[in-house]
């Protein structure tokens, strides 16, 4: 897992994994604190369907930028100089790599507005259940346009290298995805507070 190219650094199948497993780590550890909200675009779409007081909503957004710029600046120091820093660049076309995210994070979203909020999920696995999603969007999506899912995760390495041609890609696209996804999930939550008097389950 390790690259020969680059000694100590992962080779790029091994990439997703380890996404996979820190967000997956970080939901474990925090989670009961701050509701694990590490991307801006799920405290948005959360707020959008009432699962999320949309009051403080700018509080969070400003922690999680702030976030992932110091992330962006440690990782500078720490390690060898880079050509991309991590900043998520598409192969493909603008308008491609926009619908390529927002696929991405409406599967993701989905997942974690399931495991999130609905009370007949198994609530202790969550965790694994969002991680491994992250880590599957991160193999079908890294190679196309990096599989960000985070307009955090992207405008912290594009500050560093000054990189923000794309920027908006990564904003917009996860964006759209995101709410979709919970609003679609709150349609066919089917629980007993949006249940017909003949059923829908």
């Amino acid at each position: 897992m390790v690259s020969e190219r680059f000694p100590g650094s992962l080779t790029g199948s091994a990439i997703p994994l380890v996404f996979g497993l820190v967000v997956a780590t970080m939901i474990y550890a925090v989670g009961h604190i701050s509701g694990a909200h590490f991307n801006p675009a799920v405290t948005l779409a959360f707020a959008v369907v009432r699962h999320f007081p949309k009051r403080e909503v700018l509080f969070y957004w400003l922690a999680q930028f702030l976030g992932a710029v110091a992330a962006i600046g440690l990782l500078s120091l720490i390690l060898p100089t880079g050509q991309t820093y991590g900043a998520t660049i598409p192969s493909v076309f603008p308008f491609q790599a926009v619908i390529w995210e927002m696929v991405l994070s409406f599967f993701l979203m989905f997942v974690i507005t399931a495991v999130a909020t609905d009370t007949r999920a198994v609530g202790v696995m969550a965790g694994a259940a969002i991680g491994a999603t992250v880590t599957f969007c991160a193999y079908v999506g890294g190679p196309v346009t990096g599989a960000s899912m985070n307009p955090a995760r992207t405008l912290g390495p594009a500050l560093l290298q000054g990189r923000f041609d794309v920027v908006w890609i990564y904003f917009v696209g996860p964006a759209f995805g995101m709410i979709l996804a919970a609003l679609l999930y709150e349609k066919i939550r089917c629980d007993s507070k949006t249940r017909p008097a003949k059923g829908c389950c």
